[in-house]
């Protein structure tokens, strides 16, 4: 396979230079989700039935339920492989002390002022299924949410046509400490989650990674509930010089490639001898990959710059989901970043460690969201409440400028408010 390059130039004139996911999707995808997410709020339970049964290939029988028993998840727990059980308590534990440090305590200000910081009461988390099972979607999303404090966590994934669940999502779920699983997907999950059902109690937020059906689903009923992102296919995007493994490169490349066909990686460098080398290792991997065909259909760029830091110009206008720095001195570039969702520094941090086991989280922004949204993280479960505790003194300190502004605007009755209490002699 032939990797597409460019010089910088090129790059920079290119419409794939601009690329972006449209999330706004087709107007018949629009449209469809629409149509789903009236239907569920209007409908409830029975919508749900049967989006499930058309989309998911399975609905609760009479006397069923959409959600997963708290037994099955322990029945999951005891068969997973001791491995892979070992595995997943592993990568939580990590995940768990990197969350926890992201403490925010009340903060105060001028006398009489503090933010409150409190967490959301019940959240909901969307775990996609279909082309694969993601157990680490359900610790990345499940735990953070219980270090900030959520009382109720409630999980969604789609089900096999079978009804069933697959073994390793549920042992995760149960490790993470979810308090529900339901077996629905799609926009019609996302709905349910949203407005609430008989079956599924409403959240206040809505958490987690799918598809462009999925995606619109979250933007649709934003405003009934909070959404952590409106989430685009995976990316990767390497900057490295002629010190960077070529086959390290190559195989980085590929392993975000493999998430789906609509997915993006580019190596930006300097070294035209590395983006040959890179290009010759990429092409003999792909005679070896399992999801060969996934990663061939995907978008993989060269990108050559005159130097490293016009490769951090690309990066920054990119801005990528996932940032690679495997150059001589990673410092310098590092500070250089500032639109990347997570940065993974030097030859033997690959993405695929952040993806499991790291510990930061691996739900990032993508589609260029990176120049002004952050990873989902203890704060994506938090709200701020400000409060105010005056004294007559402070009353009156404030109240002439306060007047002012409230005159300005032609609000009276707002300079009302403060006048009647200016008159007042208690």
């Amino acid at each position: 396979m032939s990797l597409s390059r460019f010089n910088v130039g090129d790059w920079l004139d290119s419409p794939l230079s601009r690329r972006r996911l449209d999330l706004g999707g087709t107007a018949e995808q629009r449209s469809a989700v629409q149509e789903i997410c009236r239907r569920v709020a209007g409908e409830g339970d029975a919508a749900l039935r049967e989006y499930s049964e058309r989309f998911d290939g399975w609905a609760p029988a009479e006397g069923e339920s959409f959600r997963v028993s708290a037994a099955e998840l322990t029945k999951a727990l005891g068969r997973l492989p001791a491995g892979d059980r070992a595995a997943l308590e592993f990568a939580a534990q990590r995940i768990r002390d990197f969350h926890a440090a992201q403490k925010f305590e009340e903060v105060g200000g001028p006398p009489g002022l503090k933010l409150l910081t409190r967490p959301v009461r019940r959240a909901g988390v969307y775990v996609p299924g279909g082309r694969a099972a993601y157990p680490s979607t359900v610790l990345m999303a499940v735990i953070p949410a219980r270090v900030a404090g959520v009382r109720e966590v409630a999980l969604a994934t789609p089900p096999n046509r079978d009804g069933t669940v697959a073994t390793s999502i549920l042992a995760a779920a149960a490790i993470a400490g979810a308090d529900e699983v339901y077996r629905v997907g799609g926009a019609q999950a996302v709905a349910a989650l949203a407005y609430g059902t008989a079956a599924i109690p409403r959240v206040d937020v809505v958490v987690g990674p799918g598809n462009i059906y999925v995606a619109l689903a979250k933007r649709e009923v934003f405003g009934a509930v909070g959404v952590d992102a409106v989430a685009g296919p995976t990316e990767i995007l390497v900057v490295a010089d002629h010190t960077a493994p070529a086959q390290y490169v190559a195989a980085d490349l590929a392993s975000q490639l493999e998430h789906d066909p609509m997915a993006w990686a580019l190596l930006v460098t300097d070294s035209e001898a590395l983006a040959d080398a890179v290009e010759e290792e990429f092409s003999d991997l792909l005679r070896r990959l399992d999801r060969a065909a996934v990663v061939a259909a995907a978008h993989c760029c060269i990108v050559l710059t005159e130097s490293l830091e016009q490769a951090m110009q690309v990066s920054n206008d990119f801005a990528p989901e996932h940032l690679e720095l495997i150059v001589e001195d990673p410092g310098r570039l590092i500070a250089q970043v500032e639109n990347a969702g997570a940065v993974f520094v030097g030859p033997y941090a690959a993405v695929s460690l952040g993806d499991y086991v790291i510990g930061p989280n691996h739900t990032l922004p993508t589609a260029g969201s990176a120049r002004f949204a952050s990873p989902l993280g203890v704060y994506s479960f938090l709200k701020r409440t400000s409060v105010a505790s005056l004294t007559r003194g402070d009353l009156e300190m404030l109240q002439e400028p306060a007047r002012a502004l409230a005159n300005l605007e032609g609000l009276t009755a707002h300079a009302n408010a403060i006048e009647v209490r200016m008159q007042d002699e208690r």
